[in-house]
Formats: C-alpha cells, structure tokens, sequence
C-alpha cells in the first residue's frame, strides 16, 4: 500500500456535492439539524403564542400583537434538535488488505468523509475517530474546515494492531453527551461476543454498521495451493483451496454476517455489507435510500 491512506480529493467532494444535490430529501431527513422537534425552545419557525407570565424572556414578548391587542404575548418557537454524528473507522492491520485496486480502509476513509460532509451540509457537529486494538478519538466538531482537518489526519493514519470493538466503543461511549448518531466503518473480522457487546452499549442511540469487505474475501476466487497471512497476527498457513474449503468459507462467512445482522435486528441497527469494488456513490445512496423509502 503506498503512504497515502486515502484517495479523498476535490473531485470526490464535487462528485458529492452533485449527489447530495440529488438526494437531498432523503439524506436531510437522517442527517440534517433541522430535525424539528414539538418542544419550546429558541428555533426559528413560530408555533404560537401564550398569554405573557413574569419570568418569560422579554425578548419573546410580539409587540405587534400588544399593539392590536394591548395584551402581552410571548411567541413560542418549534425547537431545532441537532443530531451529532460519530463515525468510528477501523485502522487496523486487516483494513489494509487488497486484491482489488483499493484497500478496505481506502473505502471505508471515503465513506467515512462522505458521511461526515453530508452533516456540514446543515452544521451539525461530526467526529471521526479511527480505532484498532485502542482508540484516537477526534472531538466532535462542525464546519468543512474541521472536516479538511480530519481528512488531513486520515491520511496519517497508521493501520496497525488486532481490532478490539468492544474496548474501544466501551472507551468512546462516554463522549456520547446524548442520543446521536453512530455509524461504524469495519470489516468486523472479529469476535461475534466483541461485536454484540459494541451494539449493545452502543443501542440506545441511531446506529449504523457498514461492513467493507475486499471481493476476494467475499467471494473467495482463488483455488490450489496457496499461502494465506493474517495481517493482524502475521501468521500465515500453506494449504489448498479446494471447492469444498470454499465451500466451507463462504458458509462461515455468511454465518459471522447473519449473526451480526441478528444483533442489528434486534436493537434496532443497521448494517450494510458492501465490496470495495462497488462504487462509493451507490454504497451511499443504497444506504439512504434503505433507511428512507
């Protein structure tokens, strides 16, 4: 892999900006802080009007009205309820992993860009922290400035380590100050018990998991002798790939994805597997147009 960890440039952020232009209707509804709330609050669109009791702002007081009523009345406002969004990328050493053109953290880096740009769209605050066996957690933060600076720190990024989810979301969940959204970027080859853990302290907010896979891994393309390295552990193993081994691969694949979608389902999250070689505009507005029909 060369030292570039990501492959984010202006023309990915034009590509966006005419995608986004698109979809707009569809992304504002899950990512926009102009998510309206029934509560009272300082927002911008007027809901009604209360007789005036000692103690209310006297800003709020609409002297128009007293001037056709001679009665005071304070304006009640529908409150703007912005969401925050955290993005965890997984950095560790099986991220690096190709037989394509991309790596699986190149992908996942432009997802995680892609996401965090359509929240600046209404300014809403983002993070985006990178995990392996620990975690660098990135403040959460608005505006496209911030985000160049994320994008600058992706490329920095040093894959390295096992993943520990768990560990990790059981260090970040405490910069969750209140219900948020929470997209997770993973291959999730790890333990099935690390992952449900991560779900379940993770359940009570808007969460999303997208798995990103190489298509060699997917769809398991080679055959005869082989020598196969864990890149987390370095250990490698000589064996032959027969139909049956296949066979075999992709059934235990099949059933470590089926489990996670399992816990998903059952606390409510979503999870979406996509291939590197599947183009990241589609990965996108498949999982929009998933969670908004």
């Amino acid at each position: 892999m060369s030292d570039r960890k990501h492959r984010i440039d202006v023309d990915f952020f034009r590509q966006l900006d005419r995608f986004t232009f698109l979809v707009r209707k569809r992304v504002s509804s899950a990512y926009a802080g102009s998510r309206r709330s029934n509560r009272k609050g300082q927002g911008l669109d007027t809901m009604g009007y209360t007789e005036y009791h000692p103690g209310d702002d006297l800003k709020s007081i609409d002297w128009n009205v007293y001037a056709r009523s001679e009665k005071l009345y304070v304006r009640e406002f529908e409150e703007d309820k912005s969401v925050t969004t955290h993005i965890l990328l997984d950095s560790s050493n099986s991220m690096d992993y190709t037989l394509n053109t991309i790596t699986k953290f190149e992908y996942g880096a432009m997802l995680a860009a892609g996401f965090a740009y359509l929240v600046t769209k209404d300014n809403d605050k983002f993070g985006i922290s990178t995990y392996s066996e620990d975690i660098a957690i990135s403040q959460t933060h608005r505006g496209r400035r911030h985000l160049l600076r994320d994008i600058d720190r992706l490329a920095e990024v040093e894959l390295k380590g096992q993943t520990a989810l768990s560990h990790c979301v059981q260090l970040y969940e405490k910069m969750i100050k209140s219900r948020s959204l929470v997209i997770i970027i993973s291959d999730f080859m790890e333990d099935l018990k690390s992952i449900e853990s991560a779900i379940y302290r993770l359940s009570n907010h808007d969460l999303i998991l997208i798995q990103v896979l190489d298509p060699s891994e997917s769809d398991l393309s080679m055959h005869g002798h082989v020598k196969l390295m864990d890149l987390e552990t370095n250990d490698e193993l000589k064996t032959y790939l027969s139909n049956n081994f296949k066979d075999k691969y992709q059934e235990e694949l099949q059933a470590h994805i089926d489990g996670i979608q399992n816990i998903c389902n059952h606390v409510g999250a979503d999870l979406y597997t996509f291939t590197t070689d599947t183009p990241i505009f589609e990965a996108f507005f498949n999982a929009i147009n998933r969670r908004h029909m």
